[in-house]
């Protein structure tokens, strides 16, 4: 069954604390936290401090989803890791060397994920499925709010399914963007395992949302 991965950066962050117990309450999982540096990606969100102080206050009630946008994340993986970080993704587009990136995430015991942007193909990160624990397909272009969902991200994400299927590989399929309870089925339907949804999760009733997306992952 799909999990859902709500992007933190539609919270309330006046009243964060409040909305992360809502979270834990609902039995969510995982929280993602997408991070932008305004060089790869046109705005800046939070930071290495924020992640801590979440880690710290929730006492590993949550999974921490991490992603990455930003320019020579190598740099930062030590400082993400001490922060809290269970799962650290990046941008396969920053990096030439991502196989031993790759590796040098998990070397810190921390689970590695790579990203595609809508307009990379799945075959520029083949050789990296074997390694991976998640490959988050981007369904709208990374760091621009209020976006579409990109309907190519299906495509991504069936035949990453059918190659995860072939040969064994253990990666977890996320996508990130545009999705709410209106089109989050046809994204369960092509082979999704982790969903991400900011305002699909915070805008309005939070409870409310969550039960909504729950029944439709139940089918």
């Amino acid at each position: 069954m799909c999990n859902l991965s709500p992007s933190l950066l539609s919270a309330n962050f006046y009243n964060l604390e409040n909305d992360l117990n809502i979270l834990y309450e609902e039995n969510i999982k995982y929280i993602h936290l997408d991070v932008m540096d305004g060089v790869f990606v046109p705005n800046i969100s939070m930071g290495i401090p924020v992640i801590a102080s979440i880690k710290k206050n929730t006492q590993n009630k949550f999974i921490l989803d991490t992603h990455l946008m930003i320019e020579n994340p190598k740099k930062y993986i030590d400082s993400f890791k001490d922060a809290g970080s269970d799962i650290i993704t990046f941008h396969r587009e920053v990096s030439e060397e991502y196989l031993e990136l790759i590796d040098y995430i998990k070397s810190k015991s921390i689970k590695a994920g790579i990203s595609i942007s809508p307009d990379t193909e799945v075959k520029s990160i083949i050789d990296a499925l074997d390694k991976v624990d998640l490959v988050l397909i981007m369904s709208v272009h990374p760091g621009f709010g209020g976006q579409k969902f990109i309907e190519n991200a299906l495509d991504k994400i069936k035949y990453l399914k059918e190659l995860k299927t072939k040969n064994n590989y253990n990666y977890l399929i996320e996508v990130d963007g545009g999705v709410y309870i209106e089109n989050v089925k046809k994204v369960i339907d092509a082979g999704c395992d982790l969903i991400v949804s900011g305002s699909g999760v915070f805008k309005g009733n939070i409870r409310n949302n969550i039960r909504e997306f729950k029944n439709l992952f139940r089918g």
